[in-house]
């Protein structure tokens, strides 16, 4: 099930989680491609030097790498059994536990929890169990281990099991489900989520107000938390990284691309997301048509610019959700479009230095997902964007928390009020608009990754 090589125990710093730093894809020569990964774990771990990462391989690429003893100093990559792997990531993390956290479900039809998640569940444990056993046999005594995510939601509670000489955190990256959305769980199953995550000297989350639900969540159903502390740790964008990446050749060639499309002397309204179900896209796109509907003063002078890149396509509601994001972008080209103006510019194939170069054009950023853990693109757009943006921004985004004074709120679900929010943020005063990017910016750097790793590893050798 697990990888068979297990170092003598040394590591003092241990960080888990589903996807490591470094994944692998089999040539057609056989050898093995490296890729190095991105994103804000991986940026904040680099503020530790000596740590071992344990993550599960994801695809063939990676358990050929396993089984060939490939890999890099610091990383255990996992050789989780391929289907338990499917059932513990797809079947339970994205497709429950996600839904549940983002309040996702069509209660009249789901969920259903019968013999087939109870099946899928129990992967779910062997799947946990083997970051357990992985961590403690890699683990130095009195090591402090950082467990990441939804995904691992059990593992501080079978460590603890294992190792009780450890110093335990479990961080969530995602929001926490209100008490009685999480009651949708069967009990059993919500009191072992909650018994593993508070197998943790300390749970930290991004906002207090995802602290706070799974607070309420502890008190009604087991009575309290325990002696596990409760901390909140705001991610924050990487400054110096993304204005430094923005300017390189590649994002300079990808903007005057985009330039050519969106036309001379048009405004524009940038989104950049994967094909989330909680990013709320289709409504975006329905307040943007709403826009030119309600005011024609703008139809021939904005162009949105949407990023929709493709997420988790082997389940079938994702697949869904990316058809009909594409199928709204041509209706509304269909129906407004003339020779020299495209209303919407539809990218779907992932392209960071080509999203760089949207945030930099941007003169109004559209961030309204019906919730999000944090949402980093509302924090980076106003780092990068050359001449100062607009935040259009979900209340219901982790972000809100610290952006949303500056921000244009937005209640996800009113389309009406979001393109009267468009509109606001098209006709924004120059200074105004300057003044409020500049206080977005600072607020959104005030954490960056690597302090942010730095504070929790501090906040957990204080217990």
């Amino acid at each position: 099930m697990v990888s068979e090589q297990a170092p003598q125990p040394a590591a003092q710093v241990l960080v888990a989680s589903n996807r490591g730093p470094v994944s692998y894809a089999l040539r057609e020569d056989g050898t093995l491609d490296a890729k190095r990964g991105g994103g804000g774990l991986v940026s904040g771990l680099s503020a530790v030097d000596d740590k071992m990462w344990v993550c599960a391989a994801l695809g063939d690429g990676d358990r050929e790498a396993v089984r060939r003893g490939v890999g890099e100093p610091g990383v255990r990559m996992l050789d989780i059994d391929a289907d338990v792997h499917a059932d513990a990531y797809n079947g339970i993390a994205n497709s429950v536990l996600w839904f549940v956290h983002h309040l996702l479900y069509q209660t009249p039809v789901e969920p259903v929890f019968d013999a087939e998640f109870r099946r899928q569940w129990a992967s779910f444990e062997t799947y946990n169990r083997a970051f357990a056993v992985a961590l403690a046999e890699e683990a130095g005594e009195g090591a402090a281990v950082l467990v990441q995510d939804y995904h691992l939601a059990l593992v501080p509670g079978m460590l603890r099991e294992l190792r009780p000489d450890l110093r335990i955190g479990h961080f969530s990256h995602t929001p926490w489900a209100p008490v009685d959305y999480f009651r949708l769980l069967p009990d059993d199953i919500a009191e072992q989520l909650l018994r593993g995550i508070l197998g943790a000297d300390r749970a930290a989350f991004l906002t207090r107000r995802w602290a706070d639900a799974f607070i309420g969540c502890c008190a009604e159903i087991l009575g309290g938390t325990g002696h596990t502390r409760i901390g909140v740790h705001g991610l924050g964008a990487d400054a110096d990284f993304l204005r430094r990446r923005a300017h390189e050749a590649d994002v300079d060639e990808r903007m005057a691309a985009l330039r050519e499309q969106v036309g001379p002397g048009r405004k524009t309204i940038v989104r950049v997301d994967r094909t989330e179900l909680s990013k709320n896209i289709v409504r975006g796109m329905l307040a943007y048509r709403a826009l030119l509907d309600e005011r024609p003063e703008w139809r021939g002078r904005v162009v949105h610019i949407a990023f929709a890149y493709p997420s988790r396509q082997d389940l079938a509601v994702y697949r869904e959700y990316t058809a009909e994001v594409q199928r709204v972008a041509d209706g509304i080209n269909e129906a407004y479009g003339t020779a020299d103006w495209t209303p919407v510019v539809l990218h779907v194939k992932d392209d960071f230095a080509r999203s760089l170069a949207a945030y930099r054009l941007a003169d109004v950023a559209l961030v309204n997902p019906i919730r999000d853990g944090m949402n980093l693109v509302a924090k980076e757009v106003p780092v990068v964007s050359d001449d100062g943006c607009a935040l259009v921004l979900s209340r219901e985004a982790g972000a809100y928390e610290e952006l949303g004074a500056d921000a244009i709120t937005v209640n996800p679900y009113d389309v009406s009020a979001t393109a009267a929010a468009l509109h606001e943020a098209l006709t924004m005063a120059d200074d105004e608009r300057t003044a409020r990017t500049k206080r977005l910016a600072a607020a959104a750097t005030a954490l960056p990754p690597q302090q942010w790793f730095l504070d929790q590893l501090e906040a957990l050798g204080q217990g």
